[in-house]
């Protein structure tokens, strides 16, 4: 046993779960990381369950840590395959109707020049006014 007194913290609120901003996450998972320290130490010197230490741990290891601590947003992995999968069907669609419209171009030069101009469309009405 040690003579220090050890921190007791009192929780006087009822939000039964307690925020960590991305900095303290990432302090205390330097903290854990610094030679001679031990995750359980850590963990309770901060009163943070040690799984979730180690998760941040995890997180930071990726990346997920900085990213909130940038103010970026953090999307889930299923929603950013999500929007990829729709931007590739948009790009293939893109590519479709730019293919379709260069062969109707190419249609319209090599079309009869009175034929031509039926398929332009009408003409607007002589005088400016509409």
């Amino acid at each position: 046993m040690t003579d220090t007194p050890e921190k007791v913290e009192v929780i006087t609120s009822v939000q039964r779960r307690r925020r960590w901003s991305a900095a303290e996450k990432m302090r205390m998972v330097e903290e854990s990381q610094e030679p001679g320290a031990s995750v359980s130490l850590v963990s309770r010197r901060h009163g943070v369950n040690p799984n979730q230490l180690f998760t941040w741990r995890r997180l930071a290891a990726h990346g997920a840590l900085t990213a909130a601590a940038a103010g970026e947003e953090v999307v889930p992995a299923s929603d950013h395959r999500a929007l990829q999968e729709q931007v590739r069907e948009l790009h293939r669609l893109l590519g479709k109707k730019t293919l379709e419209a260069e062969i109707l171009r190419e249609a319209l030069q090599h079309a009869d020049p009175k034929k031509r101009l039926l398929l332009r469309g009408p003409l607007p009405p002589r005088g400016g006014s509409r």
